[in-house]
């Protein structure tokens, strides 16, 4: 754990001993179902998961509990790495789409009505 005045890590990675790199528990912090949920639905699409899931220990903790078990002896760091970055790009989508809108909303103002 972090020192007072270091900063917490946001993910660490749990593992038990003698365990293969397929099964892996990752501690998201700061973190809660809007990311989980999101996050175990894009691993999910991984053919080479075999699991995904998460908890959140207690309503009053920020942390989620990640658990991803992965077919074929497959580092379960991939999928996870893969599912967020698959995830930013959705979102990056959906911002910049979102933003085009809004321009082309602005513009429709700003004309004189006919």
């Amino acid at each position: 754990m972090a020192a007072e005045g270091e900063k917490k890590p946001v993910l660490e990675m749990v593992q038990a001993d003698g365990s293969d790199e397929g099964c892996v528990t990752f501690v998201l912090h700061d973190e809660d179902h809007t990311l989980g949920n999101s996050l175990r639905y894009m691993i999910m699409k991984n053919a080479d998961v075999e699991f995904c899931g998460y908890t959140i220990t207690h309503p009053s903790e920020s942390k989620i509990n990640f658990r991803i078990q992965t077919r074929g002896g497959a580092p379960a760091t991939e999928p996870l790495r893969r599912g967020l970055n698959e995830l930013n790009d959705v979102c990056q989508h959906v911002l910049d789409t979102f933003q085009a809108r809004v321009n082309e909303f602005k513009e429709r103002q700003e004309q004189p009505m006919e």
